[in-house]
């Protein structure tokens, strides 16, 4: 399984339902990552790193983005 590692450029192109659908996407592959690191050996043990931290990095910009919303709402 051979995970993309997406640019913050990407990221931040993308629209808020992309964003929220990756990040639906990334989590279960992440959880099935985490029961396969516990249960075998793994063929590339960075693809839960390289998943964990796109997931990091989907949610910033999520968050910059209602940060940005709530400031100019007041």
């Amino acid at each position: 399984m051979a995970l993309t590692k997406l640019k913050m450029t990407a990221i931040r192109e993308m629209t808020d339902i992309e964003i929220r659908a990756k990040l639906a996407e990334l989590e279960k592959e992440r959880f099935g990552l985490r029961f396969k690191t516990a249960t075998e050996v793994m063929a590339n043990p960075m693809d839960l790193r390289t998943t964990r931290r796109t997931v990091a990095q989907l949610k910033t910009v999520l968050a910059e983005r209602a940060a940005k919303a709530k400031a100019k709402a007041t």
